[in-house]
């Protein structure tokens, strides 16, 4: 199976910065599309942002100049830098992976546990 951990929430004050990154582990084959969604208290989990294999990037709209989607294929790791963040970044955020198994020859999505994220005012 497939692991895929998150790390590097925390609280942090209005104009703040934090650094995300997630790690999969587990029988991979290959990695496809990774990313970060989130979800904030009593609202629908949203794309933050996607990277392909590639390097291409995929921002919500209202995200982008502040938040920056990178990889390291090396190390089937995704990171997402959050700069200026404003309290209503808070939420739990969630890393996904388009992942082939060296066990089941298809592509299926993972998801991690998901990581607090809390900016003060």
């Amino acid at each position: 199976q497939v692991q895929l951990v998150e790390s590097g929430g925390g609280l942090v004050q209005a104009g703040g910065s934090l650094r995300l990154s997630c790690t999969a582990s587990g029988s991979i084959f290959s990695i496809g599309t990774m990313g970060w969604y989130r979800q904030a208290p009593g609202k629908q989990r949203e794309l933050v942002a996607t990277i392909t294999s590639g390097g291409n990037t995929n921002y919500a709209d209202s995200l982008k100049g502040r938040f920056t989607i990178s990889r390291d294929n090396a190390k089937n790791t995704v990171y997402l830098q959050m700069n200026s963040l404003i309290p209503e970044d808070t939420a739990v955020y969630y890393c996904n992976a388009a992942v082939s198994t060296t066990v089941l020859p298809r592509v299926a999505n993972y998801w991690g546990q998901g990581t607090q994220v809390t900016v003060s005012s």
